[in-house]
Protein backbone atom coordinates (compact mmCIF):
# COMPACT_ATOMS: atom_id res chain seq x y z
CA UNK A 1 0.00 0.00 0.00
CA UNK A 2 1.53 3.60 -1.23
CA UNK A 3 1.84 5.78 1.54
CA UNK A 4 -0.01 9.02 2.07
CA UNK A 5 1.25 12.61 2.42
CA UNK A 6 -0.07 15.12 4.62
CA UNK A 7 0.80 19.05 4.29
CA UNK A 8 -0.06 21.39 6.79
CA UNK A 9 0.03 23.01 10.15
CA UNK A 10 2.30 19.80 12.42
CA UNK A 11 -0.40 20.20 15.49
CA UNK A 12 -3.18 18.46 12.88
CA UNK A 13 -1.11 15.80 11.49
CA UNK A 14 -2.23 13.42 14.45
CA UNK A 15 -6.14 14.34 13.55
CA UNK A 16 -5.01 14.22 9.69
CA UNK A 17 -3.42 10.33 10.56
CA UNK A 18 -6.70 9.74 12.49
CA UNK A 19 -9.25 10.61 9.39
CA UNK A 20 -7.25 9.60 6.33
CA UNK A 21 -5.50 6.73 7.29
CA UNK A 22 -6.11 2.67 6.73
CA UNK A 23 -4.83 0.55 10.14
CA UNK A 24 -1.11 0.04 8.81
CA UNK A 25 -0.70 2.55 6.36
CA UNK A 26 2.27 4.73 5.96
CA UNK A 27 2.38 8.38 5.90
CA UNK A 28 4.89 11.11 5.66
CA UNK A 29 3.95 14.67 7.71
CA UNK A 30 5.44 18.28 5.88
CA UNK A 31 4.52 21.64 7.63
CA UNK A 32 4.95 23.71 4.65
CA UNK A 33 4.35 23.37 0.83
CA UNK A 34 8.03 23.68 0.27
CA UNK A 35 8.80 20.59 2.09
CA UNK A 36 5.86 18.73 0.68
CA UNK A 37 7.36 19.24 -3.17
CA UNK A 38 10.59 17.85 -1.97
CA UNK A 39 9.13 14.87 -0.28
CA UNK A 40 7.11 14.55 -3.55
CA UNK A 41 10.21 13.94 -5.75
CA UNK A 42 11.35 10.76 -3.47
CA UNK A 43 7.68 8.95 -4.89
CA UNK A 44 6.00 6.76 -3.51
CA UNK A 45 2.96 8.74 -2.36
CA UNK A 46 -0.98 7.72 -4.15
CA UNK A 47 -2.76 10.09 -1.65
CA UNK A 48 -2.21 13.69 -0.77
CA UNK A 49 -3.82 15.61 1.90
CA UNK A 50 -3.37 19.32 2.06
CA UNK A 51 -4.49 21.25 5.15
CA UNK A 52 -4.92 24.71 3.56
CA UNK A 53 -3.87 27.26 4.78
CA UNK A 54 -0.12 26.41 4.91
CA UNK A 55 2.62 28.55 6.05
CA UNK A 56 4.35 29.50 3.04
CA UNK A 57 1.16 29.14 0.45
CA UNK A 58 -2.41 28.78 -0.04
CA UNK A 59 -1.95 25.22 -1.13
CA UNK A 60 -3.54 25.69 -4.04
CA UNK A 61 -0.45 25.85 -6.25
CA UNK A 62 0.65 22.71 -4.51
CA UNK A 63 -2.52 20.60 -5.36
CA UNK A 64 -2.27 21.72 -8.64
CA UNK A 65 0.91 20.49 -8.83
CA UNK A 66 0.45 17.58 -7.57
CA UNK A 67 -2.74 16.56 -9.71
CA UNK A 68 -0.69 16.66 -12.49
CA UNK A 69 1.52 14.53 -11.64
CA UNK A 70 -0.82 11.87 -11.11
CA UNK A 71 -1.46 11.85 -7.49
CA UNK A 72 -5.04 11.87 -5.80
CA UNK A 73 -5.46 15.32 -3.57
CA UNK A 74 -7.44 16.36 -1.22
CA UNK A 75 -7.62 19.90 -0.05
CA UNK A 76 -9.12 20.77 3.16
CA UNK A 77 -9.77 24.32 3.44
CA UNK A 78 -11.89 26.44 5.68
CA UNK A 79 -16.08 26.63 4.54
CA UNK A 80 -16.23 29.90 3.31
CA UNK A 81 -13.55 29.10 0.64
CA UNK A 82 -14.65 25.65 -0.06
CA UNK A 83 -17.08 26.01 -2.64
CA UNK A 84 -15.10 28.82 -4.49
CA UNK A 85 -12.00 26.53 -4.46
CA UNK A 86 -13.68 23.15 -5.42
CA UNK A 87 -14.49 24.96 -8.75
CA UNK A 88 -12.00 25.77 -10.05
CA UNK A 89 -9.72 22.44 -8.74
CA UNK A 90 -12.02 19.87 -9.64
CA UNK A 91 -11.72 19.95 -13.10
CA UNK A 92 -7.72 19.21 -12.30
CA UNK A 93 -8.91 16.33 -10.52
CA UNK A 94 -8.36 17.93 -6.77
CA UNK A 95 -10.84 17.19 -4.13
CA UNK A 96 -12.03 20.10 -2.14
CA UNK A 97 -13.79 19.59 1.35
CA UNK A 98 -14.92 21.94 4.01
CA UNK A 99 -13.16 22.45 7.38
CA UNK A 100 -14.22 21.03 9.73
CA UNK A 101 -14.26 17.62 8.87
CA UNK A 102 -15.96 14.62 10.15
CA UNK A 103 -14.70 11.35 10.04
CA UNK A 104 -17.82 10.34 7.73
CA UNK A 105 -17.27 12.96 5.84
CA UNK A 106 -12.99 12.00 5.64
CA UNK A 107 -14.34 7.89 4.92
CA UNK A 108 -16.83 8.92 2.34
CA UNK A 109 -13.91 11.49 0.44
CA UNK A 110 -11.53 8.62 0.72
CA UNK A 111 -13.91 5.78 -0.89
CA UNK A 112 -14.84 8.72 -4.06
CA UNK A 113 -11.03 9.32 -4.40
CA UNK A 114 -10.44 5.56 -4.59
CA UNK A 115 -13.24 4.72 -6.74
CA UNK A 116 -12.11 7.25 -9.22
CA UNK A 117 -8.65 6.08 -8.81
CA UNK A 118 -9.52 2.79 -10.00
CA UNK A 119 -12.39 3.64 -12.57
CA UNK A 120 -9.44 5.75 -14.32
CA UNK A 121 -6.89 2.66 -13.81
CA UNK A 122 -9.49 0.37 -15.93
CA UNK A 123 -9.92 3.66 -18.69
CA UNK A 124 -6.34 3.23 -18.60
CA UNK A 125 -5.58 -0.17 -18.97
CA UNK A 126 -8.31 -0.20 -21.77
CA UNK A 127 -6.96 2.47 -23.77
CA UNK A 128 -3.73 0.09 -23.83
CA UNK A 129 -5.13 -2.26 -25.23
CA UNK A 130 -7.12 -0.45 -28.02
CA UNK A 131 -4.23 1.55 -28.33
CA UNK A 132 -2.05 -2.05 -29.44
CA UNK A 133 -4.82 -3.36 -31.21
CA UNK A 134 -5.10 -0.52 -33.21
CA UNK A 135 -1.34 -0.17 -33.59
CA UNK A 136 -1.83 -4.19 -34.74
CA UNK A 137 -4.50 -3.47 -37.40
CA UNK A 138 -2.29 -0.31 -38.92
CA UNK A 139 0.85 -2.59 -39.15
CA UNK A 140 -0.97 -5.41 -40.71
CA UNK A 141 -2.57 -2.86 -43.14
CA UNK A 142 0.32 -1.60 -44.22
CA UNK A 143 2.14 -4.88 -45.07
CA UNK A 144 -1.21 -5.96 -46.83
CA UNK A 145 -0.92 -2.69 -48.72
CA UNK A 146 3.26 -3.53 -49.70
CA UNK A 147 2.08 -7.28 -50.64
CA UNK A 148 -0.57 -5.73 -53.10
CA UNK A 149 1.90 -3.03 -54.30
CA UNK A 150 4.84 -5.19 -54.93
CA UNK A 151 3.62 -8.46 -55.24
CA UNK A 152 -0.09 -7.91 -56.88
CA UNK A 153 -1.47 -10.02 -54.55
CA UNK A 154 -5.43 -8.72 -53.61
CA UNK A 155 -6.14 -7.45 -50.15
CA UNK A 156 -8.73 -10.82 -49.23
CA UNK A 157 -5.76 -12.92 -50.31
CA UNK A 158 -2.84 -10.71 -48.66
CA UNK A 159 -4.74 -11.13 -45.49
CA UNK A 160 -5.33 -15.21 -45.60
CA UNK A 161 -1.67 -15.25 -46.42
CA UNK A 162 -0.56 -12.75 -43.40
CA UNK A 163 -2.41 -15.21 -41.11
CA UNK A 164 -1.34 -18.23 -42.73
CA UNK A 165 2.39 -17.38 -42.24
CA UNK A 166 1.29 -16.49 -38.55
CA UNK A 167 0.23 -19.63 -37.64
CA UNK A 168 2.46 -21.81 -39.07
CA UNK A 169 5.34 -19.60 -37.36
CA UNK A 170 3.11 -19.80 -34.32
CA UNK A 171 3.67 -16.08 -33.93
CA UNK A 172 1.07 -12.95 -33.81
CA UNK A 173 0.51 -11.47 -37.18
CA UNK A 174 1.55 -8.28 -36.39
CA UNK A 175 5.45 -10.13 -35.90
CA UNK A 176 4.64 -11.29 -39.54
CA UNK A 177 3.40 -7.83 -40.98
CA UNK A 178 6.61 -6.14 -39.78
CA UNK A 179 8.20 -9.26 -41.47
CA UNK A 180 6.57 -8.58 -44.92
CA UNK A 181 7.38 -4.66 -44.50
CA UNK A 182 10.89 -5.14 -44.15
CA UNK A 183 11.32 -7.36 -47.10
CA UNK A 184 9.29 -5.02 -49.10
CA UNK A 185 11.47 -2.13 -47.68
CA UNK A 186 14.91 -4.18 -48.86
CA UNK A 187 13.12 -4.88 -52.35
CA UNK A 188 11.16 -1.45 -53.07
Amino acid sequence: MAEVLFAGDPQSHAALRTLFLAAGQAAHCCASAGETRRALCRGGFELLVINAPLSDEFGRDLALQAAEAGLDVLLLCPAPQADKLAVGLERHGVFVLAKPLSRQQAAFALRLVRTGRLRLQKLLEQNRRLTKRLDEARVISQAKCALALYCGTPEDEAHRLIEKRAMDARVSSREIALDILKECGRGG
